[in-house]
């Protein structure tokens, strides 16, 4: 009997789209700027007992009217570019390639004292297609590269991107996240900050996309490199999907953060 891919298919971004515009179950939490944040309420049917997931799922949308729905795809990719912008990370590579559309990669990024660093492995998946672009992502196990002791192995159980044009040069941009950042950290912390730090990064990448196409025409930035368009450009070495498993958060040591965190402001107002 063959054993199932676990390489994102057509259902599954049909879901991830379906879930990025649909606006059943998701109560409005902020709303600025061109850019509203949301939170999923699961129908009472849903929750049974203490069955709550301890991360809301989160979803972020946001009308840009200056940069096209293709360069903001673009910005999400190059990861060479994301060291001049992402001032949260610590560490990102990528590691192999799966497929002419899937990689899997690592991503650290900085936590402020006394928390612990995270980290993440990640299966990452990308689709155009109907003039409608998406990125996916979801956590692994790789086996040459476990949790390592200096940092907290985070959780995506599921990250992605969706982009719509709405005009030569302005799109529709959607972020849509269910993580668990690990550590025994009250879901108070963990939800509140995902709320105040999804904004910022959407801001971020706005940013990031103004400056990318200035950026990507210099000699050094090779302007006509982008293997996640033209896969026959891409060098990483090959790597059998069946290696890579789903990691589950419960697989993972919770390292007790709780007494460095007290229920005040302070934690989030570093964020």
């Amino acid at each position: 009997m063959s054993v199932p891919s676990i390489l994102p298919d057509e259902a599954m971004f049909a879901d991830f789209r379906d879930q990025c515009l649909s606006m059943d179950n998701w109560f409005k939490k902020y709303d600025d700027s061109g850019m509203q944040v949301w939170i999923e309420q699961l129908p009472a049917n849903k929750v049974k007992g203490n069955n709550v997931p301890k991360t809301h799922k989160i979803k972020c949308t946001m009308t840009i009217s200056d940069i096209s729905a293709a360069t903001m795809y673009d910005v999400l990719h190059d990861g060479i570019y994301r060291k001049t912008w992402d001032p949260a990370m610590l560490e990102s590579f990528d590691i192999a390639r799966l497929s002419d559309n899937a990689d899997v990669g690592y991503y650290s990024w900085l936590c402020p004292k006394p928390i612990k660093n995270r980290d993440l492995v990640t299966l990452r998946s990308w689709q155009v297609r109907d003039n409608e672009y998406m990125i996916v992502n979801f956590s692994v196990k790789h086996p040459k590269h476990p949790p390592r002791s200096d940092r907290v192995r985070a959780i995506s159980v599921l990250t992605g991107y969706f982009i719509k044009p709405t005009g030569p040069k302005s799109c529709v941009f959607i972020y849509l996240s269910q993580a668990d950042p690990k550590g025994d950290l009250p879901k108070w912390i963990v939800n509140k900050v995902s709320q105040h730090l999804a904004p910022r990064v959407m801001r971020s990448v706005h940013k990031a996309g103004q400056n990318y196409p200035a950026w990507k025409q210099k000699t050094e930035n090779l302007p006509n490199r982008k293997p996640w368009l033209y896969p026959e450009q891409n060098t990483l070495p090959t790597m059998d999907p069946a290696e890579l498993s789903i990691q589950r958060a419960d697989s993972l040591e919770n390292v007790d953060e709780s007494s460095k965190v007290d229920e005040d402001n302070s934690y989030i107002a570093s964020k």
